[in-house]
């Protein structure tokens, strides 16, 4: 196997214990900081040249929102290494017992090319923040910023523990092969099975981001402009490319009417009245993803935007109305800049379409009557929720970030990467004296030992308090 010398060779780093003091990874986290300050111009124009990415969307995205992890993490890491001691039975009480937050080893992050900088930073952050060592494979699509990172992280990290992997799916697929201590994979659904069966092998824990149809439901009773602009954001934030973006709305046939010209106006506001023109509205990463994204166009009826460039890879804000559920755009995740209307006749409906598919990355709720949106986030099921807003829940590192079903498996973002990338193994180191305590445990066993047993190891449950 063509990388087995290079897995091998941070397994020999990890286990002569390099990573795991905490000036080591406070040192690497800081090389990240600086390869963030001194290298955004130049990720700023890889986006450009892989998708058309707005310097604004790119420098919020890519930049301003991993300097946020990294800060999170280099305020707080000396708290989160620290052993998190436990509550003890009457035996223990002078013995210690505590969680030691230890890293896996070497650990393996596949990253996607919408967000390439930020999907395999955040991660990055987390693996060395929890003393791991690691290998970056960058996705081949956004091939300006893969060799971006490729020829430049190396000037930053150190060589000895991590390492950047470049290729496409033969390349994926032979490093798969070898045995990881972890595997964080972000990316499609249909790959993720990929990712999963090949940890299987080796018994390997993974974290899956994978993606979905996002569904956002709009209520009879909401601000119509404010809705408007902050889906229209959303859903063409980085054109349409974000696995979290609202993927079709759910709405009565009486809002799809009230939201058409508020869709449109928020459309020009934000793009002009030509988007093509506009610095602030990318492309499709690739022709492949933009022969796709076209293709669903001919779901339901084009009600604003349809215009294609397969040059430019130029698709316009789109949005689609009086769309069924048996239509092409509903049957996969977009991806792209185009919007579908779902009709529904009311709440009920809304949530029995939502919860008859499967479980997505985000639901949306847009509804000035709060008790709406908590019936939406109540009854339905998804990685995460947002109400009255889209994408925002993603930007507080306080919140976990992750999928459930077919939109992922486990969790990431500020403590919660730390987290993730550590084995919390539970300890108990006893006082070598003492023995009389241990006596009750030992045979010959008898009624009166398993009376002081029960005495000393019972958990009782509380009595239950009523507030008057």
């Amino acid at each position: 196997n063509p990388y087995a010398g290079l897995v091998s060779h941070l397994r020999a780093s990890w286990l002569s214990g390099k990573t795991r003091p905490m000036e080591y990874r406070v040192a690497q986290l800081e090389a990240l900081g600086r390869f963030l300050d001194e290298k955004k111009q130049e990720i700023l124009e890889a986006t450009e040249l892989d998708m058309g990415k707005p310097s604004f969307e790119a420098f919020f995205s890519e930049i301003l929102l991993c300097k946020n992890e990294l800060n999170v993490t280099l305020n707080n890491l000396c708290h989160w290494m620290k052993d998190e001691h436990v509550d003890k039975n009457l035996v223990m009480q002078l013995d210690s017992a505590f969680i030691r937050k230890d890293p896996y080893g070497v650990v393996l992050i596949i990253a996607p090319w919408n967000y390439p900088i930020h999907l395999f930073l955040v991660p990055l952050i987390g693996a060395i923040a929890a003393g791991n060592c690691a290998i970056i494979k960058p996705s081949e699509i956004s091939k300006n910023t893969e060799r971006l990172v490729a020829e430049t992280l190396s000037c930053y990290l150190d060589n000895d523990c991590f390492a950047v992997v470049t290729g496409g799916v033969p390349e994926t697929t032979r490093l798969l092969e070898n045995k990881f201590d972890y595997i964080f994979f972000t990316g499609s659904p249909p790959v993720g099975r990929i990712v999963m069966t090949a940890a299987a092998k080796h018994l390997t824990p993974v974290t899956l981001e994978l993606g979905g149809k996002n569904p956002c439901y709009v209520s009879d009773t909401c601000d119509v402009t404010n809705v408007a602009r902050r889906v229209v954001w959303g859903r063409f934030f980085n054109a349409g490319q974000t696995c979290i973006a609202p993927d079709y709305l759910l709405c009565t046939v009486e809002m799809q009417d009230k939201l058409m010209p508020a869709l449109r106006e928020a459309i020009t506001e934000f793009f002009g009245p030509n988007p093509r023109e506009s610095p602030d509205f990318g492309r499709i990463v690739s022709d492949k993803q933009f022969r796709r994204i076209r293709a669903l166009l001919g779901s339901g009826r084009v009600a604003i935007g349809g215009q294609t460039d397969e040059a430019e890879r130029y698709i316009a804000p789109t949005v689609l109305a009086d769309v069924l559920p048996s239509d092409p755009a509903m049957q996969e995740e977009i991806f792209g800049p185009i919007l579908p209307i779902v009709i529904i006749a009311n709440m009920d409906e809304a949530i029995d379409f939502i919860n008859a598919r499967p479980r997505p990355l985000a639901i949306y709720a847009f509804s000035c009557d709060s008790k709406v949106v908590n019936q939406v986030l109540e009854r339905t099921s998804s990685g995460g929720f947002c109400g009255n807003d889209t994408l925002m829940h993603v930007t507080l590192t306080s919140l976990p970030f992750g999928g459930i079903g077919n939109s992922g498996l486990g969790k990431y973002h500020g403590k919660f990467t730390f987290d993730t990338f550590s084995h919390h193994r539970g300890c108990l180191h006893r006082n070598m004296g003492l023995e009389t305590l241990n006596t009750p445990r030992y045979p010959p066993y008898t009624q009166q030992k398993l009376g002081l047993l029960t005495t000393t190891f019972e958990v009782k449950r509380r009595g239950i308090c009523t507030l008057l």
